[in-house]
């Protein structure tokens, strides 16, 4: 690139030269000059298209490196509550827009450093001509200026249209994919849609009109100044020509740089006006930055002072004599009433990050509240829970009482506004999430539809296991699952939907078949979660389901004390749990066992008994 750039102002030398030796008659020495300006001109045609082969490959390398800088930012908390952030949702929005156009800043920088060189070359030539001449790229500072204003009204544009933007992407989205078409046809729902849409794209492309009005004014207005300096440098020269004080062939080499400074001008102009905008793009992966960066948590040796070493019992911990407590050294459980004692060193002591190797008290949640970020609305509201080791919990209770969030809570997914969850006596915000989240099994009432294999699908529960058949057939008939797969063509490799090929679509219940596959890929699990995978299946399939996984769960929790948890909307589903949980506008209204609850005739016995009469 820089031997093209390079050429442009010899050219220009070269036809001064040209000119004077034609005049001259100088033959000889006019084709050696006509040559040489023909291999300059080849050099300034071809070395850029050379340079291209090599820059593009390393803009696409820089916009992967972005590319995935962008997706690590998105998931690099454990938690998820960055995700109902609306300007975390605006961030991501305007900076995949802006990824599309990150490669071409590598392009712009090499080009912009090209037409600086260009111009001090073309600065110094014009100067041995007429000293003034100096000045004229100094004409170039202002329009440089009024093309930052400009850039700058087009920058605030793009970020108070973010909103609308989302929306009509999200429009489209819904009229054209699949899971959404059907209802949309059924519904008689493309206009309304389609109405939407365009008023929210008009509403961007009417603001982003009028400032792109506006900058190309003020660009036009820079340009046109511009022009005035260049006039004034060709009229210098011109009125030297014609007092006999220069000849033909400076006129001829002023008027090619000053052409030539013109372009460079201008193609520096929209090169800024690129890179301005990749500059912004680039400020908003920073902004990502600082909206993920979380606080320091505290140290290790923090953590294990919440549990003694004596046999002094911490505050909330569960009191001796009770079910998961610590008896003498030893502990019972509360599925058996049988007494373990782990040695020290063995499974259940805790390790230095927090997450015990297995679960010998259990968890308990201590008046915790949550509120979801920059929302004034309580989820839940002082919720104080004990769930001993190795024991199932149900969660019941209405849409909208909290029980999705109480399950996200435990999972480590959030963090309580107030109050704490401990677990073995440890506070949750001491344990490391990635450990801590490596021992849950869950299985969400939303669960991921993975387009890929099915070796992928369930293989992503536990990556280890990926290409070990043996562990994904065992999870898959733990599922019960085997037969989705023998009756695939492709297997284990069989891919799943249409979004990234011609694969096999499933039915929705396939697809929570092949989700609780997943979930029991893991091992040593010690918490798994069931939260209302099969609410549109009937009561006796999901009653099935649930009978399968606490068989699985009864296995861990003997294993690792490990605790079952399950979320359904169906009472008679969950009547075996050790305990159940009625959630009532996020606070816990009633808990203990199928038994204790019908006893005392509040609001579990009356809903279980419409349900029961409804099926009866």
């Amino acid at each position: 690139m820089t031997i093209g750039y390079l050429a442009a102002p010899l050219v220009g030398v070269a036809l001064g030269a040209l000119t004077n030796a034609a005049l001259d008659q100088q033959t000889s020495l006019a084709v050696t000059l006509g040559a040489v300006i023909a291999t300059l001109l080849i050099f300034e045609l071809m070395m850029g298209h050379f340079a291209h082969l090599y820059y593009f490959e390393l803009a696409d390398l820089q916009q992967l490196e972005l590319t995935d800088e962008v997706a690590t930012l998105a998931h690099s908390n454990p938690q998820i509550d960055q995700f109902d952030r609306p300007r975390f949702a605006e961030l991501l929005t305007l900076v995949t827009e802006g990824l599309q156009r990150v490669r071409s800043a590598l392009e712009a920088t090499l080009q912009l450093s090209g037409l600086l060189l260009q111009v001090t070359i073309t600065t110094v030539i014009l100067a041995m001509v007429e000293p003034w001449l100096l000045l004229l790229p100094l004409a170039a500072v202002p329009p440089v200026l009024v093309n930052n204003r400009a850039q700058k009204l087009l920058d605030a544009a793009r970020d108070e249209s973010a909103h609308e933007i989302q929306l009509s992407t999200h429009l489209v989205s819904l009229a054209t994919t699949g899971s959404s078409a059907k209802e949309v046809r059924l519904f008689n729902a493309q206009a309304p849609l389609i109405a939407r849409q365009r008023a929210a794209w008009s509403a961007t492309t009417a603001r982003l009109w009028s400032v792109h009005r506006r900058s190309a004014l003020l660009r036009a207005a820079g340009q046109a100044w511009f022009a005035c300096a260049y006039g004034v440098a060709v009229f210098l020269v011109v009125r030297q020509a014609v007092t006999g004080s220069a000849n033909v062939g400076q006129v001829v080499l002023v008027i090619t740089l000053a052409v030539q400074v013109s372009v460079q001008v201008s193609g520096a102009l929209a090169l800024l006006g690129t890179l301005q905008g990749v500059g912004r793009t680039v400020s908003h992966v920073e902004e990502l930055r600082v909206a993920v960066a979380r606080p320091a948590r505290s140290s290790s040796a923090d953590a294990s002072e919440a549990v003694p070493a004596t046999g002094e019992v911490p505050d909330g911990a569960t009191p001796p004599g009770a079910p998961g407590a610590p008896v003498d050294g030893a502990l019972v459980t509360a599925s058996s009433g049988t007494v373990a004692a782990p040695a020290a060193g063995s499974p259940g002591a805790a390790p230095a990050s927090g997450v015990p190797v297995r679960l010998t008290r259990g968890i308990r949640f201590e008046d915790v509240t949550f509120t979801y970020p920059d929302t004034d609305r309580v989820i839940l509201d002082g919720v104080s829970l004990d769930v001993p080791a190795g024991s199932t919990l149900a969660v019941v209770g209405d849409n909208g009482a909290g029980k999705s969030t109480l399950v996200k809570l435990l999972c480590g997914l959030y963090r309580p506004t107030s109050g704490r969850i401990l677990v073995d006596g440890v506070d949750l915000r001491d344990v490391d999430d990635a450990e801590w989240q490596a021992r849950t099994a869950t299985l969400f009432q939303d669960f991921a539809r993975f387009e890929l294999t099915i070796r992928e699908n369930v293989g992503v529960g536990r990556l280890e296991s990926l290409d070990v058949d043996e562990d994904l057939w065992g999870a898959l008939d733990r599922a019960r699952a085997r037969s989705i797969v023998e009756k695939q063509s492709g297997g284990l490799d069989q891919l799943l939907g249409h979004g990234y090929g011609n694969g096999v679509e499933l039915s929705g219940g396939q697809w929570q078949t092949l989700g609780l596959a997943r979930t029991l890929l893991r091992r040593d699990p010690l918490l798994l979660v069931l939260d209302e995978p099969a609410a549109a299946l009937d009561a006796a399939a999901e009653h099935a389901l649930f009978e399968r996984f606490v068989a699985t769960a009864d296995e861990a929790g003997r294993a690792g004390g490990a605790i079952t948890c399950f979320v359904s909307h169906r009472f008679s589903t969950v009547r075996d749990a050790d305990q159940i949980v009625v959630l009532d506008a996020g606070k816990v209204r009633e808990h203990g066992d199928h038994a204790t609850l019908m006893a005392r005739g509040d609001l579990y016995a009356e809903l279980f008994g419409l349900q029961a009469g409804a099926y009866a």
